[in-house]
């Protein structure tokens, strides 16, 4: 079926030769001003704005172009892509099915938590439950991270090619300190087949640059049955992008007093 994002894309990869680019060399560099000026007679907002068109967070949300080609879209730099050949993205396997009840560890109930249904609100929740805590076992974890930031120049590899980053936002839902850890949390609320590596693992590389301390990545979920997954990820490879894993992941149903 198609989608808004599809037409306006194989128009840019037609009017800058994209469909004859050997990816297999090197990925197709391409600045948010060109997007601009090859969609620019569009007439709704989702065909124009780059910002939508770039937006790739799944396998399914690419445009046909990509999905047919193989390819996907890292940001390099603000306002600048690259079109990579490769796997951008990571399974997020289900957690084993075992529900684990969890008991709060706070000794009163939360009355606003129960109002609305939001990623942020949920998130808040498991860490006022000392869930976070405990699915990473540090006590001493307390919230220092939150909103957009930019990151600073890093290197890194992607599959065989080469990749260059400096200044693009990033975003993490929560990051929380510990004495000797840095947690980092992408959550969302509903269930999840798979997401963008880039989400995990530019923030792991942006915040790694100003901590000694262990960076982990944590992808959270919160379904409509009230069951809180997490995936603890890591990277075996600090330069390598691809290098990601599972470590450890539960789900639990919390339990108030």
């Amino acid at each position: 079926m198609s989608r808004l994002i599809d037409k306006p894309w194989e128009k840019i990869f037609s009017d800058y030769k994209i469909y004859s680019h050997n990816f297999e060399k090197d990925p197709f560099i391409i600045k948010a001003k060109q997007i601009k000026i090859s969609c620019q007679n569009f007439e709704k907002t989702g065909e124009k704005e780059v910002r939508i068109l770039c937006k790739q967070d799944s396998r399914e949300g690419r445009p046909q172009v990509f999905i047919e080609n193989e390819l996907f879209l890292l940001p390099t730099k603000n306002g600048e892509y690259a079109i990579l050949k490769g796997e951008g993205f990571v399974d997020i396997p289900r957690a084993d099915t075992t529900v684990n009840f969890y008991h709060s560890k706070l000794d009163f109930n939360l009355d606003s938590s129960k109002v609305g249904d939001s990623e942020m609100q949920h998130l808040d929740y498991a860490y006022a439950s000392s869930l976070i805590r405990t699915f990473i076992d540090d006590k001493s974890l307390v919230l220092t991270i939150r909103g957009r930031k930019y990151t600073p120049e890093f290197k890194f590899v992607v599959g065989d090619q080469k990749l260059s980053v400096k200044g693009v936002q990033t975003e993490v839902d929560a990051g929380y300190e510990g004495k000797d850890k840095l947690v980092l949390i992408e959550a969302k609320n509903s269930k999840t087949s798979n997401t963008i590596i880039r989400q995990l693992y530019y923030p792991y590389r942006q915040w790694s640059h100003f901590t000694n301390k262990d960076v982990y990545t944590v992808f959270f979920e919160r379904s409509k049955e009230d069951i809180y997954s997490l995936w603890l990820f890591g990277f075996t490879d600090f330069m390598n992008y691809n290098s990601i894993k599972v470590i450890k992941s539960c789900s639990y149903k919390i339990i108030e007093k």
